[in-house]
Formats: C-alpha cells, sequence, structure tokens
C-alpha cells in the first residue's frame, strides 16, 4: 500500500462539504475531519446540505461544531424537500454554484459517491465536480440498506480512539437518527473495519476521486 501525500499539512487549509442531508458528511467522512481538525492548523470549513428540517440543521450544526472543534465551520442549505432532490435540480445546482462563488476556492471537497443508491446523494455528487472542476474532490461512501458499495481505491487511516470518536460523536449530535436500525456502533465499526484490513490499518475511510494530480 502506497500512501498518498495530499499536502494539508501547513495550513491555512479551507474545506467544503457537501451532503445531501444532515448526517451524510459526518457518517461518510467524520473521522477525516476529526483527523484533519486534529492535525491542520488554521482549518476552515463549510457544509452544504441541500434538504433538512429546522430540528434536521440544528442538528448539522451541532455535528459541525463536534467534528470540527475550534475551526471556523459555516453550515447552510436550500431546506429542499428531502427524497426529492433530483425534481430540485436547479435548486440544488444554484447551491453548490452560489458556495463556489461566495467561498474561497477550497483545499479539499467531500461528495457522496456517484454510485449511491440514493437518488438525492446520487445528485450531490454528479453535481460536485461540475462545480469544482478545479479543485480535488473526493467522494465519501454511506452504508445502507441498498447494498451499494463499489470498490474505494483512496484510503483516510483511522485509529480506533479516531473511530470511537466518530461514532460517539454522531450520537450525541444526531438523537433524531438513534433509533434508526442502521445508526449503530457495529455498522459504522463494522465499514471502517473493512476498509482498514483492504489498506492494512486498523480502520480506515474510503473515498474515490474521478481526477487528481500527483505533485511533489
Amino acid at each position: 500500500m502506497l500512501p498518498f501525500q495530499l499536502g494539508l499539512i501547513d495550513g491555512p487549509v479551507h474545506l467544503v462539504a457537501l451532503g445531501a442531508h444532515p448526517d451524510d458528511i459526518e457518517i461518510g467522512c467524520g473521522g477525516t475531519l476529526l483527523k484533519l481538525a486534529e492535525s491542520v492548523p488554521e482549518l476552515s470549513a463549510e457544509f452544504v446540505i441541500a434538504t433538512g428540517t429546522p430540528v434536521r440543521l440544528e442538528e448539522a450544526r451541532r455535528a459541525a461544531e463536534l467534528f470540527l472543534p475550534e475551526c471556523e465551520v459555516t453550515v447552510t442549505s436550500a431546506e429542499l424537500p428531502d427524497g426529492r432532490l433530483p425534481a430540485y435540480w436547479n435548486q440544488a445546482k444554484e447551491l453548490l454554484e452560489a458556495t463556489a462563488r461566495g467561498s474561497r476556492r477550497p483545499d479539499l471537497v467531500f461528495a457522496p459517491s456517484k454510485h449511491d443508491a440514493h437518488q438525492d446523494h446520487r445528485l450531490i455528487a454528479e453535481l460536485a465536480p461540475t462545480v469544482w472542476r478545479n479543485d480535488l474532490v473526493l467522494h465519501y461512501e454511506i452504508p445502507k440498506w441498498d447494498g451499494d458499495f463499489g470498490r474505494p481505491w483512496l484510503y483516510v487511516e483511522l485509529t480506533e480512539e479516531q473511530l470511537r470518536d466518530k461514532i460517539a460523536l454522531l450520537h450525541k449530535a444526531y438523537p433524531s437518527q438513534v433509533p434508526h436500525d442502521w445508526f449503530d456502533e457495529e455498522v459504522f465499526a463494522g465499514l471502517a473495519r473493512l476498509r482498514g484490513m483492504e489498506c492494512r490499518a486498523p480502520y480506515a475511510e474510503a473515498f474515490t476521486t474521478a481526477k487528481a494530480t500527483l505533485t511533489w
């Protein structure tokens, strides 16, 4: 397994994290966010969430604070209907375009997977690289009953402590989701262990990207 250095060490570093719903970002790349917050000085981030009720978006704002403590983080949403995002293509596109116009250029963009079976996730995934054409977009994965996992090729190693922190913060930030049968420690830890095995680490989060440039 060959390590790949992103060069996000010295700071300042700016992230844009995209989610179709509150909790998508933290489920897909929460461990990576915690790791970045620990290791990158002058880290700032924008969380952009397409859908969400007031209650769910308040959870998302709390999650952003928990996963990126002591970092400058903003959370914006178009509050579009959950489960109907393709019918609101123009509004979703404008949400992302407005983010790109109004913010500094990101060093890294997180988005759902293009192979995600959920139509809301997939739309945001498809739009992200068209908005941030000249930036690195990493597509995260979200476990669900559809069984839509692909074959990732980029991994972020996590320690057991980082994984446990991710799981604990997910439950703390999103109490509305705890009753769901998929929102539990075994699901999140099981996927992280599988991805860790694939990259010879205790745990990991996995990503895909359509295009990247290796520089040194």
